[in-house]
């Protein structure tokens, strides 16, 4: 219900704002959001998430985000250096992705859908804020390997707004 209900914000208030802008800011916004990534490192925190959560999961799912986030402040901190930019938003959703497939991977294997409740608190996490976290990253790859074809009529909107 996550991804659906993510799905229909994105497509009424997300997409049109993020294909409307310049596809340096859209990859902004985007590492920006990813940022936060750091959160993940709850599930290693004592008394945060249920000592029987496995820790194989828990391990991965909390180096993998905190790895994504590292990954995205260096993109945000290298926004106008272009030559470092672009390969720190790739590899930011690179490892983004394979983080959150190899989280949901070693979630089923250990049947962590039945178990939820060893998420305690941070049961929010996989249900409200992974879905936006894939989403954002098939956007953002989207914006990478399609060129952005009103660049020139935002360019001009924005002149005009001013």
């Amino acid at each position: 219900m996550g991804y659906v209900a993510w799905l229909l914000c994105f497509a009424a208030y997300i997409w049109p704002w993020l294909s409307s802008i310049d596809r340096v800011a859209a990859q902004r916004a985007i590492a920006t959001l990813h940022s936060f990534r750091f959160f993940g490192l709850v599930f290693i925190l004592p008394g945060v998430v249920s000592p029987d959560l496995p820790a194989s999961f828990a391990t991965f799912a909390a180096y993998g985000d905190f790895a994504t986030g590292v990954l995205a402040m260096l993109a945000l901190l290298t926004v106008r250096i272009r030559q470092l930019f672009r390969p720190f938003v790739v590899a930011f959703n690179v490892v983004g992705v394979v983080d959150l497939i190899v989280d949901y991977y070693q979630a089923i294997q250990a049947d962590l859908p039945a178990h939820a409740g060893l998420f305690g608190a941070t049961y929010a996490i996989p249900v409200i804020y992974v879905p936006l976290l894939m989403i954002t990253h098939v956007t953002a790859f989207y914006f990478l390997l399609r060129p952005h074809r009103n660049a020139t009529r935002t360019v001009a909107n924005e002149a005009t707004a001013s």
